[in-house]
């Protein structure tokens, strides 16, 4: 099974709404994390919310470090941490790059989770097509 992980800073956000939604769409076809490289608190409010708006349960969700969750990924999706984020053995490493909503409105976390969606659906349509590691 492929385990696919999605990493940012403090994983309370962004990697927290990527694993949600990649849960959600591939109901258990893949083994999914998401985890960050420094230690935070809690997921952010408004990321539960906005989820739980689009009908995607996350309120067993809590932050997790790169320690916590396997060490060798099939792929690995960065959030936007570009180099600040370490080197994880994995097939397949693509950075989003998505600006963080955490501070601003409602709005921004909602606009943020849709792409998310789009980003997950896509990566899995590659996964299912047999595209993305053509040239791994």
């Amino acid at each position: 099974m492929l385990k696919i992980g999605f990493i940012c800073i403090h994983n309370s956000c962004r990697s927290q709404m990527a694993e949600g939604w990649a849960k959600h769409l591939a109901q258990g076809k893949y083994e999914v994390y998401s985890a960050g490289t420094e230690d935070y608190p809690e997921v952010k409010p408004m990321a539960r919310q906005v989820m739980e708006e689009a009908g995607v349960d996350m309120s067993e969700n809590h932050p997790k470090l790169l320690s916590d969750i396997p060490s060798s990924l099939d792929i690995l999706i960065t959030m936007g941490c570009g180099v600040e984020c370490p080197y994880v053995p994995t097939r397949f490493r693509e950075d989003w790059g998505l600006v963080d909503p955490s501070g601003g409105p409602i709005e921004g976390f909602r606009e943020t989770r849709d792409m998310i969606k789009t980003r997950v659906e896509d990566l899995f349509k590659s996964i299912e097509a047999g595209t993305l590691f053509k040239d791994a």
